[in-house]
């Protein structure tokens, strides 16, 4: 079992907002470039799993409309990040219009498929590098790819929908527990999910294609 899979304690979360996720509108989910769980581990520099502290928003002294999220990471599967670790990243957009000193209303809330945070919530975040001109970073495959965690389970704001098709291991990798997850749809086993992610970055299963 890999580091990640053993430190992410896997308790119910405190926030009663993370139920509304369940709701996800597939209308947004079909915006969005559908990615899998490959695609999102190819594509993530950071996998973390661990609470959002603080969720801030405001506008950086270039004009740019930002949400700040603080995580208290627990563990993470890739990226140098360890347990106890605060990580700070700015995305795009405000989390709620805000009134501006001249009177004017900024409307520039984070667009339509991008992860929305929440104080208090666990998650398993799997983050893009930041862009090299802004500095703004956000999650891969965007609302796909912030997961949270919820007794014992594990879901993004569509519900996994799409998160496992297509996936692909190389036979005898996977025990039956995460084979039926690669099958199933909905939400999924906590420590059946991070215990895969673990495995799959630790061994480079995408990039020797025993994972595709």
């Amino acid at each position: 079992m890999s580091t990640f899979a053993r430190s992410f304690p896997l308790g119910a979360a405190v926030v009663a907002a993370t139920l509304a996720v369940l709701s996800a509108a597939p209308a947004q989910a079909a915006k969005l470039r559908p990615q899998n769980l490959t695609q999102l581990i190819a594509d993530a520099q950071l996998i973390v799993a661990g609470e959002v502290k603080n969720v801030t928003d405001g506008v950086s002294p270039t004009g740019l409309p930002y949400t700040e999220i603080t995580l208290a990471v627990q563990d993470s599967a890739k990226g140098d990040l360890r347990g106890g670790a605060q990580y700070k990243f700015r995305q795009f957009g405000l989390v709620a219009p805000r009134k501006m000193p001249n009177g004017t209303m900024l409307l520039a809330v984070s667009p339509e498929g991008f992860p929305r945070w929440q104080e208090g919530e666990r998650v398993i975040a799997f983050l893009h590098k930041p862009a090299s001109q802004t500095g703004l970073q956000t999650t891969a495959g965007l609302a796909q790819g912030k997961l949270n965690v919820l007794n014992g389970n594990v879901f993004n704001e569509f519900n996994n929908r799409g998160l496992f098709d297509g996936v692909k291991v190389t036979a005898g990798l996977l025990s039956a527990k995460e084979q039926a997850m690669l099958a199933s749809q909905g939400p999924v086993d906590a420590a059946t999910f991070v215990g895969l992610v673990g495995r799959a970055v630790s061994e480079n299963w995408v990039k020797t294609g025993e994972m595709r």
